[in-house]
C-alpha cells in the first residue's frame, strides 16, 4: 500500500488498513477450503490491531460464519455491530462476567465442571439456553479439559437443561514446526470426540485447525470449521502451510514522516547509550515515531525503513517519540516526507515478518503493539 512519498493527510504516524484486501483474502481462503468447512474469524486483540469494528463489519459482509474473541469486553463491542452473529469467547470468564453471556447472546468456552454449573445457572435465570463450546486439552496445557476426561465433561454439558452444546475444539501447540506432535494432538482429540456419546459432529462446530495448522487437516474427518486469524490479514504464519499457495494480500501497513533532516560529522555517536557511531559524514533523518507508537526498541540498529523508495537503516536506539535513520545515500529527503515502516513504497517492500524479525518478535505481537496514539486509516474500495 501507499507508493507515494508525500502523504495527503496531516498525520505524523499512522497505519493504513485495506478492508478491500481483507474481503478478497477471506474469499480466497474460503475458495481453497472444502465446501463444508465453516469460517471462524478470529478477531481478538482489536482484530490483531486492525480495528475490531471495521474489520469485523467487513468480514460479516464477506461471509464469516462465526467470530472468536478473547473476552467479554471484546464480545460486547462486536455485538454492537448487530444481533444474530455467533460469537465465541475463547478465554475463561470471571464469575462476575457470566451474566454477559445472556445479555449479549454469546458462546462460552467450557473447560471444567464448575463452568458447566455456572453457565447452566445463567441459562436458567435468563430463560434461554447458553451456547458453549467444549474445549479439549490435547497437549497445549492451557485451557480445556484433559482429553481423557473430556467425554465425562461432555456428558455433563448435554445433561445440563439450560446449556446448548454449539461446538467442540482443541488448540495445537506447535502446528508450524512439530508435525508429529500435532498429529498426536489430533489423534487424542478424535479419540475423545468418538467417546462423546450423543454428539452429532455435523450439527455443531468441530474445529482444531488455525492458519498454521491447516496442512494437517485430513480429507475425511468430523472437522467442519477452521479458525482463521493472521492469514485473513494477509500474513502467512507458516510458509509450509497448506494455504501457502493462497496469495493473500497484506491488509496492514505502518507509516510515519520525516520531522528533521541534518548533517552530522564522522565519529558522532547516535541516540541514548551511544550504541552507534557514524563511520562517515552523514545525513540523518529524524522520524516522527518511536516505541511510543509501536517501533520496538529491539529494532534499534537493526531495522530498515523506506524513504523515497529506498531502504534506510535505523541508527542507534529507538526512542519513545523519534527514530533516527541514515539517509546519506537518498537524495532530496526533506521534512514532511512519507516513511514506510511496514508496507510498500516505490519498488521496495518491508513486510511485517521482516519488521518483526528485526525486533526479535512475531507478527502477532507487532500488530498488537502499534499503540492507540497511531490513527488507523481505512481503505474501503473493493477494486480488482
Amino acid at each position: 500500500m501507499s507508493d507515494t512519498f508525500s502523504p495527503i493527510h496531516p498525520h505524523r504516524c499512522w497505519a493504513e488498513i485495506d478492508l478491500a484486501a481483507l474481503e478478497r483474502n477471506l474469499r480466497l481462503i474460503r475458495a481453497s477450503l472444502p465446501a463444508h468447512i465453516r469460517y471462524v474469524a478470529v478477531v481478538k486483540a482489536d482484530a490483531y490491531g486492525h480495528g475490531l469494528h471495521h474489520a469485523a463489519a467487513r468480514l460479516m459482509h464477506s461471509g464469516a460464519d462465526l467470530f472468536a474473541v478473547a473476552n467479554v469486553t471484546e464480545a460486547a463491542a462486536l455485538r454492537e455491530l448487530g444481533p444474530g452473529w455467533p460469537i465465541l469467547i475463547l478465554s475463561p470468564l470471571l464469575p462476575e462476567e457470566d451474566r454477559r453471556l445472556a445479555d449479549y447472546d454469546l458462546a462460552a468456552t467450557v473447560s471444567s465442571a464448575e463452568e458447566v454449573a455456572r453457565f447452566d445457572a445463567i441459562g436458567r435465570a435468563s430463560g434461554r439456553p447458553v451456547a458453549v463450546h467444549l474445549k479439549i486439552d490435547t497437549g497445549m496445557g492451557r485451557l480445556g479439559v484433559w482429553h481423557e476426561d473430556a467425554p465425562a465433561l461432555c456428558a455433563r454439558i448435554l445433561a445440563a437443561p439450560h446449556l446448548r452444546l454449539a461446538g467442540i475444539f482443541t488448540h495445537f501447540a506447535s502446528p508450524d514446526d512439530d508435525a508429529a506432535f500435532t498429529a498426536e494432538q489430533r489423534r487424542r482429540f478424535l479419540a475423545a470426540l468418538a467417546r462423546c456419546a450423543s454428539v452429532r459432529p455435523a450439527e455443531i462446530f468441530i474445529h482444531a485447525d488455525n492458519s498454521s495448522g491447516l496442512e494437517s487437516m485430513p480429507g475425511a474427518s468430523p472437522f467442519n470449521a477452521v479458525r482463521v486469524g493472521l492469514l485473513q490479514f494477509g500474513i502467512l504464519p507458516h510458509p509450509n502451510s497448506m494455504l501457502a499457495q493462497v496469495h493473500t494480500e497484506p491488509v496492514f501497513s505502518f507509516h510515519t514522516r520525516v520531522g528533521l533532516v541534518k548533517r552530522l560529522p564522522q565519529g558522532t555517536t547516535i541516540s541514548y547509550g551511544r550504541t552507534h557511531t557514524l563511520a562517515r559524514d552523514s545525513t540523518v533523518a529524524i522520524l516522527c515515531a518511536g516505541y511510543g507508537d509501536g517501533i520496538p526498541r529491539a529494532a534499534s540498529n537493526r531495522a530498515q525503513v523506506l524513504i523515497r523508495g529506498r531502504r534506510c537503516p535505523v541508527l542507534g536506539r529507538v526512542t519513545m517519540d523519534q527514530t533516527i535513520v541514515d539517509v546519506t545515500d537518498v537524495p532530496g529527503v526533506q521534512c514532511g516526507d512519507a516513511v514506510v515502516l511496514v508496507g510498500r513504497q516505490g519498488g521496495e517492500e518491508i513486510s511485517i515478518s521482516e519488521f518483526s524479525r528485526h525486533a526479535d518478535t512475531i507478527p502477532w505481537e507487532t500488530l498488537c503493539s502499534v499503540t492507540k496514539r497511531v490513527p488507523r486509516l481505512y481503505r474501503t474500495a473493493l477494486g480488482v
